[in-house]
């Protein structure tokens, strides 16, 4: 049956009133009284220093005296405060608090906007140093109040409009004072990010590439700037320089972005502090190297509802662990000593913010690197810590009141002093009662639990194993508890009533029984110390975190691969040399280098592979490629020659792996097609588990992607505004930039105090031959066109890639000494490759040309054998020639094959052990090796593989769990895979 609560009142009379220590006034105002002296508290000066039973004095908003016994100043105010504790208040370090959000700009007449709309100011609108919180400042009250309850007391707030934002300003959550009383600073820090400003339409950038490359031009500009030499005045450039000296503060959202932003940094000495992601953890080594203290979101991923098993199917791996891991996050931080801050960004301060900390103290944070991080370190970078994030002498009055370990879940939180000034969270003067205890009543015992606010606590009570239906009011430290009966066949209830004094473990008082009977009560506390024990025995069972991987998603490995010595016997192997295909031939791996070809090898103590009926030969090449990449195209201008692929490197991308699996150990990752001038390239070699900087192929040659054709002149855009629409607009730009760049280098020669232009610099490296062009091509008429500007301009076209119509010009492509990389059978996906033909790659060939076979297409290029395949039947290419369109010939045009694409000793040991015949569709990489390192074993495969379906279960598993324990759950979204091409268009925000 139902259990039914009888609704009673209290008589006031009966009431006593609590004594308050200060007038009643609106919860906020106090009456000015010179000191204010608070005793008997424990009180937490800085994370490590406590002073137990402790007084501190506060007088002009500041802390005047702190120790275990202070002088009493006549006339002063004193606050007993036995049994409470006292914490510094807290310290944001990211924060938009108060400042009005800039409004969008309109879309005009839908057209793209290329030039700045600012006079007086830096050419591109997102560089905004200019920007001053101040201007639109507004204290927020509910906001403020919503911080006091998660305990901060300081922010450190800005406009958070565009990719240099301004200054910060440091502001007291005051609940009194004027605007002129809460700002501590004026100018706390400069803020960065990689996001646009909302007031201005301009387009470029329209990549996180175009974003750095944009950052390292306004440093350089604001250099040159601070030399006198611009002609104009340039209001953004003097406040960037006028900044410089300030806390640099760069706002990131996702790992590979935070080591982006520390790239920069590091290019221009300029250590940021760096708002993170809280997956960290994800790449603790490069966290560590970059010497960046990170401000750290907490925010912790939902689980996911997997209780349909079609839907948790559609769950990454990743997604998985990174909410299993991330309450980890900061526990690994302070294991590396990488010193981090907290935020409130992101989240609802007052219900999330304690909320989270706590769990991840729970995961192993030390309360002493959760304090710091929320008041010394941040204290410490922003130069205040003699006036912030600790109660000392001469020290602001930030401070806040609580029941007791703030990292308590039972803890309240009792006030929150700013600047001396009060905000009341909960009445501290209402007796604690929390806690468990015997009961005694009418003969019978019972044990009570009582949690909750001080103010509103809650009863859980027991009957032995019976649980007793209860309610408990508590008001004016007067206790009311009714009990229902624990025969759950009679509606009878007892109810017990008492005044609760202030310091007691034992609550006596008056029980009316069912019968109407009076009769007394005791509820005695048990012994706190077996309660500390029971609670340090619950913090011993720390959650199961799964371990970290490399990458931290399907397939990642537990230990990063090592580089092995290895012996290869009896293989059939396809040298590339002129010794071409020799059978039941060793080789012998040492060193990451192929140390010697033969027969009957000793393996002096290498690993032996038996390569019995197997083929072994060179790592595929891919010599275009956009896997492995956050951004493909920078689409703002019609030159980006200043950006990098380099730059936007995601080493976590499942492609690389894919692409192992099939054979491949380096790729071009080129730049998009959607300007004629695109960005420069990265050469990647495909080390799986390995950080972007390391991935990138050492001491690479040079390259850049120009483009021809429908793309660069927005055939498919619907774009009319940006210069080229035409194919000999397309020329033009080439000639006036490659103009433009002849005169750059002779100003450059002139003037010492010349206007370093990255854009330039680089077009100068393709001029001079230190740069090599990648040409994105299809129609003859455009790839002749390229070939005369490259003359023209003394230079020439290092490889057209793609080109299509190469069959058509390729005595002329042969004269002008350019490679050819292009499909093998691809065509009539767009207008202009409609004549393209599958005898295109043996017909250049034929002609004396270096020929490639590239994919362009993640896809694609796991099966480039069979790409290479095709050559032999369309055309009667041999098979080794054939052969090598994927893996020599493609080192020949990227200018590393010196160092890989053919079997040779001295070469780097980047070799594919296949199970057949390399140019049979049956085919398998059983082995995929990069400098002697294995990154591919079908037999790891199967074992990761199990891996991944053992951990999904045991994470599925978990969220079950945790969603039969009520908690927050979220829906699970299919997420598409995104397909990249050449026109793929990425846009920054």
């Amino acid at each position: 049956m139902k259990l039914k609560f009888l609704l009673f009142v209290f008589l006031a009379g009966a009431q006593l009133q609590a004594q308050e220590y200060f007038p009643k006034n609106d919860g906020v105002k106090t009456t000015k009284t010179g000191t204010t002296v608070f005793k008997n508290a424990r009180i937490h000066v800085n994370p490590t220093t406590i002073i137990d039973n402790g007084m501190f004095a506060i007088k002009d908003g500041k802390i005047s005296a702190v120790g275990k016994n202070i002088s009493v100043p006549a006339n002063s105010q004193t606050i007993d405060l036995k049994g409470k504790e006292v914490y510094p208040s807290f310290i944001d370090l990211y924060s938009e608090f108060g400042v009005e959000k800039p409004k969008a700009a309109g879309n005009g007449n839908g057209q793209p906007q290329y030039d700045a709309s600012r006079e007086g100011y830096y050419w591109n609108d997102h560089i905004r140093p200019d920007n001053d919180p101040l201007s639109a400042f507004s204290f927020d009250k509910d906001k403020a109040g919503k911080l006091h309850k998660a305990g901060f007391g300081v922010v450190n707030t800005h406009l958070a409009d565009g990719i240099i934002r301004g200054n910060g300003m440091l502001i007291a959550l005051n609940p009194d004072g004027s605007d002129g009383d809460r700002i501590l600073k004026q100018r706390s820090a400069q803020y960065l990010s990689f996001d646009k400003s909302a007031t201005s339409r301009q387009s470029y950038p329209t990549s996180k590439m175009g974003a750095m490359a944009l950052i390292r031009q306004a440093y350089l500009d604001a250099e040159w700037y601070a030399k006198g030499k611009a002609e104009n005045k340039d209001l953004a450039l003097e406040a960037l320089n006028r900044n410089k000296n300030l806390l640099q503060i760069f706002a990131t959202d996702n790992l590979l972005d935070e080591l982006r932003a520390d790239k920069i940094g590091d290019e221009f000495g300029i250590q940021y502090t760096i708002l993170g992601s809280g997956f960290e953890y994800e790449n603790l080594d490069e966290i560590k190297e970059s010497d960046a203290t990170y401000i750290v979101p907490l925010e912790f991923p939902d689980a996911y509802d997997v209780e349909d098993p079609f839907m948790a199917s559609k769950v990454s791996l990743h997604d998985m662990k990174r909410w299993n891991q991330a309450p980890a996050n900061l526990k690994m931080l302070a294991e590396n000593n990488v010193p981090f801050t907290l935020t409130t960004e992101g989240i609802d301060a007052e219900k999330d913010f304690r909320k989270n900390l706590l769990k991840a103290v729970e995961y192993g944070l030390s309360q002493e690197d959760a304090l710091a991080a929320l008041t010394t370190v941040p204290a410490g970078l922003l130069g205040e810590e003699n006036n912030l994030g600790t109660i000392k002498e001469g020290a602001w009055a930030n401070f806040i009141i609580t029941s007791g370990d703030f990292f308590d879940k039972e803890t309240t939180l009792y006030e929150n002093w700013v600047q001396g000034k009060r905000s009341v969270l909960e009445n501290m003067n209402v007796t604690n009662i929390k806690g468990d205890y015997d009961l005694a009543v009418d003969g019978n015992s019972y044990e009570v639990k009582i949690t909750g606010e001080p103010a509103k606590p809650k009863a859980e009570v027991k009957m032995g194993e019976t649980k007793i239906g209860s309610k408990l009011s508590f008001v004016d430290n007067w206790m009311n508890l009714l009990l229902s009966s624990p025969d759950t066949t009679k509606t009878e209830f007892i109810r017990l009533v008492a005044n609760v004094p202030s310091e007691t473990d034992k609550i006596s008082g008056k029980a009316i029984l069912a019968n109407g009977n009076e009769t007394s009560f005791t509820a005695t506390k048990k012994d706190t110390e077996a309660t500390s024990e029971e609670k340090k025995d619950e913090a011993k069972e720390t959650p199961e975190v799964k371990p970290v991987s490399f990458p931290n998603n399907a397939y990642g490995f537990t230990e990063k691969p090592k580089q092995e010595d290895i012996l290869f016997t009896n293989a059939t192997v396809w040298t590339n040399e002129e010794e071409g295909i020799l059978e039941n031939t060793d080789v012998l791996v040492k060193n990451g280098k192929i140390s010697r070809i033969g027969q009957n090898l000793n393996a002096g103590g290498a690993k032996v592979v038996d390569a019995t009926g197997k083929h072994l030969t060179s790592g595929i090449i891919d010599e275009h490629t956009h896997i492995a990449a956050s951004a493909i195209n920078e689409a703002g201008h019609n030159s980006s020659a200043e950006v990098s692929m380099e730059d936007v490197v995601d080493p976590t991308d499942i492609n690389i792996y894919r692409n192992l699996a099939g054979g491949v150990t380096t790729a071009q990752l080129l730049h998009g097609s959607a300007n004629p001038i695109g960005g420069r390239s990265a050469i990647l070699r495909l080390k799986w588990g390995e950080s972007a900087e390391d991935i990138i192929f050492e001491d690479s040659p040079k390259f850049i992607k120009f483009a021809l054709g429908e793309n660069v002149k927005q055939s498919n855009w619907g774009s009319r505004s940006r210069f080229p629409q035409s194919r000999m607009g397309v020329e033009q730009v080439f000639t006036d930039y490659f103009t433009r760049a002849r005169e750059y280098e002779q100003n450059k020669k002139n003037d010492k105090d010349y206007r370093k232009d990255l854009e330039m610099e680089t077009i100068v490296e393709i001029l001079n031959m230190d740069r090599y062009v990648s040409a994105h091509s299809y129609v003859q008429s455009e790839i002749n066109m390229l070939m005369k500007v490259a003359e023209n301009f003394d230079f020439n076209i290092n490889t057209f890639t793609h080109i299509l119509e190469g069959y058509k010009l390729a005595d002329k492509m042969k004269e002008h000494g350019a490679g050819g990389s292009t499909f093998s059978d691809w065509w009539a996906y767009k207008y202009e490759v409609n004549d393209a033909i599958p005898f295109n790659a043996p017909i250049m060939h034929s002609q004396g040309i270096t020929v490639a076979i590239n994919s362009d297409d993640a896809e694609m290029s796991r099966r480039l054998n069979q790409e290479a395949a095709k050559s032999v039947k369309y055309g009667g290419v041999s098979e080794e020639d054939a052969w090598k369109f994927v893996t020599l010939n493609p080192a020949k045009l990227l200018h590393i094959d010196d160092k890989v694409g053919s079997i040779k000793t001295g070469k780097d040991a980047d070799l594919v052990l296949w199970s057949d015949h390399p140019l049979s569709v049956y085919a398998k990489p059983e082995k995929t090796l990069i400098q002697g390192t294995v990154y591919f074993d079908i037999e790891r495969d199967e074992e990761l593989r199990e891996r991944i379906s053992e951990e999904r279960n045991e994470l599925i598993t978990q969220m079950l769990k945790a969603k039969n324990n009520g908690v927050k759950t979220q829906p699970v979204t299919k997420k598409e895979e995104q397909h990249i091409h050449c026109d793929f268009l990425e846009e920054i925000h």
